[in-house]
């Protein structure tokens, strides 16, 4: 079996947890070709990412001559399926919000896609996400590819799950992969019921750097975290708020990881609160520093409003260092509030108030038990070897035999 990963943007600095999968499959002696259809926007600061860069193939690259030449192609040597695959383009375009224009282009990469799988000897083909990629996916099905199958994670696919054709990418693909039981029910929310059957739970996982090892002890410094992209469904500016507002009682220090869009709106609100010092954005950082930061701190926080289940949570954990969080989507499966951190209600700021203030109050043989309580889950239920080795299992029993 050769496997081809399939993804709208690869590498990205917020996709570690992809990398790790396909390592993880690798090492399990599965051969998996990486595709994308666009390069990454931005500098790729992670050295692991950057490898990643040279190992992956651009539908875009190809610029569109390259595109028109794999439609005349296809049209030509494959006219019955070419005109299946144009007919579902035509009828999924007509009632998807992106519009005709945009399923014509992804028939295009489609029919670019599928001389590369057939050069490579593909069998099976993976996305992550259930956004572009996995329509592109589906088409190369269409036209005689590969069988198919994505991850699902949330919350993008399911903010608009009927533009994003979700139930129609269900019911074509050999198997859908949901990231925990929230998400599945999810799913089942927008999938035809006789499809239910074919999609399984497969976490995200962490690889060895983080699940073997020592746990350092807490700091006694009041130091919090969070990581993410700055915006709006993560939380920050509500955080920022309860920064502010708590540094009125407690000396404390806030990293915030990341870039984004709020940037600016986070940088005028710090200007305007007038406490310099309290929060501290210190942007991009790649995989070392960022495990660094969060060794500095007594917990991590991620006051997010949508998530699937971030890996950050379980990066945090890993390291024997607690979290606050919300009461939202996957999250409550892996952090119970009071056992390995906080959980607050999405939204309120005099929750997140509370529980910051109980994180850096806290004596660290507390915080210390909160983190080994954290990591000890992770283990058991993030590893991504034991992940891969479900998902390697999923891929032998629904790969095509070939094209």
């Amino acid at each position: 079996m050769k496997l081809a990963y399939l993804l709208n943007q690869y590498p990205m600095p917020s996709q570690t947890f992809i990398r790790r999968e396909i390592s993880a499959l690798e090492a399990q002696g599965i051969a998996v070709a990486r595709f994308t259809i666009r390069r990454t926007d931005g500098s790729i600061v992670d050295p692991a990412d950057r490898a990643e860069v040279n190992r992956t193939r651009a539908v875009l690259d190809v610029g569109v001559n390259g595109l028109a030449m794999g439609l005349l192609r296809c049209a030509v040597r494959r006219p019955v399926r070419f005109a299946r695959a144009f007919g579902l383009a035509v009828r999924l375009g007509r009632r998807s919000a992106r519009g005709l224009p945009l399923h014509f282009a992804y028939l295009a990469e489609a029919c670019v896609l599928l001389g590369w799988f057939r050069s490579d000897r593909i069998t099976h083909v993976h996305s992550h996400f259930g956004t572009n990629a996995p329509m592109v996916a589906l088409l190369v099905s269409q036209l005689g590819g590969p069988s198919y199958s994505f991850t699902i994670h949330g919350p993008e696919e399911f903010d608009h799950p009927e533009g994003l054709h979700l139930r129609e990418k269900v019911a074509h693909a050999a198997f859908v992969v949901a990231i925990s039981e929230f998400c599945r029910s999810q799913v089942y929310r927008w999938a035809a019921p006789e499809h239910w059957p074919k999609v399984e739970i497969v976490h995200c996982g962490l690889d060895a750097t983080f699940l073997t090892g020592h746990l350092t002890p807490t700091p006694t410094r009041r130091h919090l975290v969070s990581v993410g992209r700055l915006c709006e469904q993560k939380g920050q500016l509500l955080l920022v708020e309860a920064a502010l507002r708590l540094a009125e009682e407690i000396d404390f220090e806030l990293v915030l990881v990341g870039d984004g869009p709020l940037r600016e709106a986070i940088e005028t609100r710090l200007t305007e609160g007038g406490r310099p010092g309290v929060v501290r954005l210190a942007g991009t950082l790649d995989n070392e520093a960022v495990r660094q930061q969060m060794l500095n701190a007594r917990a991590t926080v991620l006051p997010s409003f949508a998530e699937g289940l971030p890996v950050v949570l379980m990066e945090s954990l890993a390291l024997g260092r607690p979290v606050i969080s919300t009461f939202v989507a996957g999250i409550p499966e892996l952090v119970s509030d009071g056992a390995c951190g906080w959980l607050v209600p999405a939204g309120s700021v005099d929750a997140l108030v509370v529980a910051m203030r109980e994180a850096l109050l806290a004596p660290t043989s507390q915080l210390d038990d909160l983190g080994r309580e954290g990591a000890a889950r992770v283990r058991s239920r993030h590893d991504a070897a034991t992940e891969a080795r479900r998902l390697s299992e999923l891929f032998c029993s629904y790969s095509d035999s070939g094209i």
